[in-house]
């Protein structure tokens, strides 16, 4: 195991720059946002740490890439911004998560909630879901885990090996008959199995959907602090990702979006604390459209409390 651990300077050149101009920009921040940026080159901050390699198997150590700083973010002429014209998140759901479409379209929403908070400002707008067979998309049976697989294009992220029992043996979802599948023949993905809704389940969904859409509006792999835009390889490394952006990945996602630290981190926690506090499961598998579902946030837990520490620095 190896800690990534940067320079006082490096750091705070990685979030103020050395540009005049850009210094001069950030000095223009509301002070209490200032305070809580400025944790990012504290050695002693308990807000933002250090990123730790485990192996080399690590996405940090196996994809070597150049860091983006703040600056370079800032200057990338190619990076999409919103605008009053362009302002909505547009999504599209393919396939059906859990067994009725009442809980399907229940869990949508909370994503939506989500991701809504995340990227405080901007709306987020759900598409009708669609069917594999509708999108066109290749797909093949793995040879080595029997599980399906589409082949998905540019902005097309799935949470289908999130559920608890993914890489075991008892997965449900495993082709019993894994005999070669026509590429036209979609019948395979009918009444195709869906994990259970758990909190662990909705956790990681949060996550690979904000990182993704991170990426769609410029921001790169994070390589400065413990932050939720670090690459993965592996559901042990993504698990160990942190749902909070880094200082250097907050301050590039306010200038692209425009909002207020506090507000953005209130909304966060107003949905979190939505959420039954003392749901202690999944939600039920029935066949019943009427279905009395509960967000289930235990796993969110940790991710509240440090938002409370920060929103507690933003307002001294």
């Amino acid at each position: 195991m190896k800690v990534l651990q940067h320079s006082e300077h490096t750091l705070k050149t990685a979030l103020i720059s050395q540009n005049p101009v850009l210094v001069s920009q950030y000095e223009k921040l509301d002070a209490r946002e200032r305070r809580l940026m400025n944790e990012a080159f504290q050695p002693s901050s308990n807000l933002f740490g250090p990123i730790t390699v485990h192996s080399q198997s690590d996405w940090i150590t196996s994809h070597p890439e150049v860091p983006q700083d703040f600056e370079q973010f800032f200057t990338d002429r190619h990076r999409n911004i919103p605008c009053p014209e362009k302002h909505i998140i547009y999504m599209q759901s393919i396939g059906s998560l859990g067994n009725t479409r009442v809980i399907s379209e229940e869990y949508i929403k909370w994503l939506k909630g989500y991701c809504e908070a995340f990227f405080y400002g901007l709306t987020v707008k759900f598409l009708e879901p669609v069917s594999v067979s509708a999108t066109k998309c290749s797909f093949r049976v793995n040879e080595h885990t029997h599980n399906l697989q589409i082949h998905a294009g540019v902005g097309i992220f799935s949470f289908a090996r999130y559920g608890t029992d993914f890489y075991s043996s008892r997965y449900e979802g495993k082709v019993s008959k894994p005999q070669r599948t026509s590429s036209s023949d979609y019948s395979v993905f009918d009444n195709y199995y869906s994990p259970e809704i758990t909190s662990i389940l909705l956790w990681r969904s949060c996550k690979t959907l904000t990182h993704e859409i991170g990426h769609i509006f410029g921001l790169r792999h994070c390589q400065w602090l413990a932050c939720l835009m670090q690459g993965s390889n592996h559901l042990e490394e993504s698990d160990r990702r942190p749902l909070n952006l880094c200082p250097i990945c907050l301050r590039k996602l306010q200038v692209a979006l425009g909002f207020s630290v506090v507000e953005r981190y209130k909304a966060l926690l107003t949905w979190i604390d939505e959420g039954s506090k003392d749901s202690s499961r999944a939600t039920p598998r029935e066949s019943s459209d009427r279905v009395n579902l509960q967000k289930p946030v235990e796993a969110f837990q940790d991710w509240r409390e440090w938002i409370i520490k920060c929103i507690a620095v933003l307002e001294k």
